[in-house]
């Protein structure tokens, strides 16, 4: 049976989305990229080892304490919310770190590292809440976890949490009555200015995940079902005072730091490798070949030019052109480099000599917005996405509506049909929503039960790949291109 083609319409939009992945592609062509190397299952070793598997980083300045920046950072995906009865514990053989760096060297500066233990009230019982828990003290809480927290600077380590109990698993109403309470006893200031949370919270990122299927042969007629509604992770959140990671703890002087994530699994020997890492998520999902994913996920940021030739003739576009009929645009990509790999001039750029390397930029004295718009830059608020990321950043929209000539004189309102997540953020630390119960018969639900069928002005097109930060870059290199972040900050509805 022959494919009828796709319309003029749809042919637009996945043109756009296919070049900006290779836009994306390109940047990170011509340098570090591991950054980009971590997200939801996206390498054969860590598909397997979910414990270990990052899913997302956020920086962004705290909103009722702008002398703070929070970071967050989520792992284990795709956690089923009735997952029992062992649920979803942190792995007690790993290391689970941020990083930040202050002077553009590609470098930590600072890290801060999780690392957990495993706690019993009886092990003769398989149960992880043996009655109803109201406390974290709770002994009905019969399998419980407590974390350690400590700075890395300079080489020196200094103790933040010593000892602190972990937000469990929502294993459903009946043995966890009044989960927000848990929550609430799970967020701590330990030391003068800084505030820590550790546990499960509902999955933050907001998409429609279905691109996979439709790279062999879909149709493009569905959007807007949040694929990610009702799953949880595990979350540590982070507050914390501007000059504690600030180059010399001088703000007013050194605004700019560069944030990731990565997890060390404890090997064999006793030694720690790193095997998870994630700035801006997507790069080894669908261009990194299957035999160098692995490798990529272990990678420092200042080696991993090696991946050259994959992300300047990536395999995408191919596949685009194969299943749909659409051209693929012309290699190498290798346009926007610099700005994918240094932060954008006069938004989140740092001073001085910068080694190029991809990580989440954020720049801490651009002031807090008083109403967020889920557009970030292009839709006039520089406090957003890609300056840092907050947890309501729309990075998927704000990729499209930039690939299809947002910033070129082509106005346009194009999405994946999903503009919030699913469950609510709080206004205060730690921000996340709280996780989605066991006991919740529909933990999944899609819009009126069923997908969202495509519109005319807000279109997946079965094209936008699959949790895909990174080609929201597309947009701030256009708007160096145009001289600067002044021409996307005209007023867009948000």
């Amino acid at each position: 049976m022959k494919r009828s083609r796709p319309t003029k319409r749809q042919g637009a939009i996945a043109l756009a989305c296919t070049g900006g992945l290779l836009t994306a592609v390109g940047f990170a062509g011509l340098g570090p990229l591991a950054a980009t190397a971590s997200s939801h299952r996206e390498a054969p070793l860590i598909a397997g080892l979910p414990q270990y598997d990052n899913t997302d980083t956020y920086a962004f300045r705290s909103p009722e304490n702008q002398k703070t920046v929070t970071l967050v950072a989520n792992w284990i995906p795709f956690e089923e919310p009735a997952g029992g009865p062992n649920f979803y514990p942190w792995a007690t053989d790993a290391q689970y770190d941020i990083h930040v760096d202050n002077n553009a060297d590609a470098k930590p500066d600072v890290t801060f590292r999780w690392t957990f233990k495993d706690h019993y009230v009886s092990k003769d019982t398989f149960l992880a809440a043996t009655g109803p828990v109201t406390s974290l003290a709770d002994k009905n809480l019969n399998a419980y976890q407590t974390y350690k927290l400590v700075q890395i600077k300079k080489g020196k380590t200094k103790t933040i949490v010593k000892k602190a109990r972990v937000a469990p698993s929502n294993i459903g109403k009946a043995s966890m009555p009044n989960y927000a309470a848990l929550r609430n006893q799970a967020t701590i200031s330990p030391k003068k200015n800084i505030k820590s949370f550790v546990g499960q919270a509902e999955d933050s990122f907001f998409l429609d995940l279905r691109v996979f299927d439709l790279l062999y042969g879909g149709d493009l007629s569905e959007a807007g079902d949040d694929t990610l509604a009702g799953f949880n992770v595990n979350s540590v959140a982070l507050q914390i005072p501007r000059k504690l990671v600030a180059k010399k703890g001088n703000v007013s002087k050194n605004p700019i730091i560069g944030v990731w994530s990565t997890t060390q699994k404890k090997s064999t020997n006793g030694k720690y490798v790193q095997v998870s890492r994630l700035g801006h998520p997507l790069v080894n999902e669908v261009v990194i070949p299957l035999k160098l994913k692995d490798a990529f996920n272990g990678l420092k940021p200042t080696g991993d030019a090696a991946a050259l030739k994959y992300v300047t003739n990536p395999e995408l576009p191919k596949l685009i052109e194969g299943v749909y009929g659409i051209d693929a645009p012309k290699t190498p990509r290798n346009d926007l480099v610099s700005v994918y790999l240094t932060g954008v001039k006069g938004l989140n750029m740092p001073k001085g000599k910068i080694t190029p390397s991809e990580q989440l930029r954020l720049n801490m004295s651009t002031p807090v917005t008083a109403t967020p718009n889920r557009l970030g830059v292009i839709g006039g608020d520089v406090q957003g996405y890609p300056n840092g990321r907050r947890l309501g950043d729309d990075v998927i929209d704000i990729a499209l509506q930039v690939v299809e000539g947002e910033l070129v004189g082509s106005a346009n309102d194009l999405g994946d049909g999903v503009d919030a997540n699913d469950a609510a953020f709080s206004n205060t630390f730690p921000y996340l929503a709280l996780p989605a119960s066991g006991s919740n018969p529909n933990p999944h639900p899609t819009k009126a039960g069923q997908a969202k069928p495509a519109s005319s002005d807000g279109l997946l097109q079965g094209i936008v790949p699959s949790r895909s930060n990174s080609m929201a870059f597309v947009g701030v290199g256009l708007l160096a291109l145009l001289g600067g972040i002044g021409g996307a900050t005209r007023r867009r509805k948000a």
